[in-house]
């Protein structure tokens, strides 16, 4: 059976939700960091998300992979900019970066961004 890549999403989200339950003096500050990092600044926040799509893709994290998508998405970023975000991870990162760019567009299909 194909993995169901918001199914994974929502599963990650619950299982952070647990940990900060569980250990929110990390998961605080991991969040505030994180808060902090991603805001608007010289460079705009929908351009570090897609940055870190591309560490996400070449590092393999499938997590980042997600998470990182869905905030670019939110913050406005297109399918178009998310495929050329793809293309620099699959420069960068090759056939591995290729086969965890597949995450992401079993992602945009579920979200209904492409058929």
């Amino acid at each position: 059976m194909a993995e169901k890549q918001v199914e994974i999403h929502t599963q990650i989200g619950e299982n952070w939700a647990t940990y900060n339950k569980l250990m929110p003096e990390v998961g605080d500050l991991y969040d505030q960091f994180h808060g902090e990092i991603y805001k608007d600044g010289s460079v705009k926040a929908k351009e570090k998300r897609l940055m870190a799509v591309v560490g996400a893709l070449v590092s393999g994290c499938r997590a980042c992979m997600l998470y990182q998508t869905e905030e670019a998405l939110n913050l406005g970023a297109t399918v178009d900019e998310i495929l050329e975000t793809c293309a620099v991870a699959i420069s960068l990162g090759g056939t591995m970066a290729a086969g965890e760019a597949t995450h992401i567009m079993g992602f945009l299909k579920e979200l209904g961004k492409i058929d």
